[in-house]
């Protein structure tokens, strides 16, 4: 296997950047990356966001984009939307996915303007550029889970089925009524921050199936271990995912290693240290987003910049895995 740590650290270092932020300073990120590669048009889809500093309008999460591209150097955006058409104080990571019946299905991860808590919802269109806010159609919400916040889908296929892993807001001894008043409890400390799981064998209805990841009493990610993409070879799957000691580092995260042998049980990698940081700003690596096609993986990544603004960077390099020869199909570290 020749895609190490060190050769994932080299990749890193060597990244070209795709998309910048749009002011400088901290609080201006362009990232959350979703990748999905489309055989049909052999072209490459990419979901971002851009977020401004509270008190800069639109601020936060104030717009999500979808590019296209056929040789993941040029990105053209195709699509947009605001997080006003939703009547959100924040939109997220989002995940893009073509079905079997060839229609887009576009998984939204926002603040649910009826109580304040992240949720996930689905617009579906035949194209890209058809995709209707106005149309979105709830897919997870947090309180009937049992849940302070649900968000940051992302979807695996594997031997048929579908497995979409979520970030989760688990309540706490500090929660109370007022945790939603910011809305956006994963920055209040009053909650933990983990990893969700849900099946599905259509991309339409989906299974929850509990909390597969989460933060143990110590650590460098005794706060948040959030899975942001998996790699399966041989039975066993290798997850990259975002990790903090704290809520003081909720938009500040950096990146472990997590394995597992079912999809349902991680084993962290990293449990002194992050696998992957910054050199830059506040050491900010995370929401990697990995793809492997035709022996070499394509790592979508949003990073901190010496100024403390995020960009979203891509960093390729080659595999040996039997995986990675197979159109389609991802391969492990």
């Amino acid at each position: 296997m020749n895609l190490t740590t060190d050769a994932v650290s080299e990749a890193f270092a060597r990244s070209e950047t795709l998309r910048q932020p749009v002011g400088a300073g901290p609080g201006y990120w362009a990232g959350a990356p979703g990748a999905f590669y489309e055989e049909s048009e052999r072209a490459w889809y990419l979901t971002y966001r851009i977020r401004r500093p509270r008190g800069v309008a639109p601020d936060r999460g104030g717009e999500a984009r979808i590019a296209r591209s056929t040789d993941l150097r040029i990105w053209e955006d195709i699509w947009s939307v605001t997080k006003d058409k939703f009547g959100t104080a924040s939109i997220e990571r989002c995940a893009l996915r073509r079905g079997p019946d060839d229609q887009w299905r576009y998984f939204v991860s926002y603040v649910d303007p009826a109580d304040g808590r992240w949720c996930v919802s689905v617009l579906r269109a035949a194209e890209v550029r058809r995709l209707d806010a106005a149309r979105a159609t709830p897919v997870f919400k947090a309180a009937p889970l049992g849940l302070e916040g649900v968000k940051d889908p992302w979807i695996l296929e594997h031997q048929g089925s579908l497995y979409m892993f979520l970030s989760v807001a688990l309540p706490t001894s500090q929660t109370t009524a007022q945790s939603h008043s910011t809305l956006d409890i994963f920055n209040t400390g009053e909650c933990v921050s983990a990893t969700g799981l849900a099946t599905s064998g259509d991309l339409d209805e989906w299974h929850w199936q509990g909390i597969v990841f989460k933060p143990e009493a110590s650590g460098w990610d005794r706060y948040c271990r959030r899975i942001d993409s998996v790699l399966p070879e041989q039975g066993q799957f290798l997850a990259f995912y975002d990790g903090s000691a704290s809520h003081a580092e909720n938009y500040e995260e950096k990146t472990g290693l997590a394995v597992s042998a079912d999809l349902r049980q991680w084993h962290t990698l990293a449990p002194d240290t992050p696998k992957f940081t910054s050199k830059d700003g506040s050491g900010c690596l995370r929401y990697v987003e990995a793809q492997v096609r035709e022996g070499h993986a394509h790592l979508f990544f949003e990073v901190a910049r010496p100024d403390g603004a995020h960009e979203l960077r891509l960093a390729t390099l080659p595999v040996s895995l039997p995986e990675a020869r197979k159109a389609g199909e991802t391969a492990p570290t």
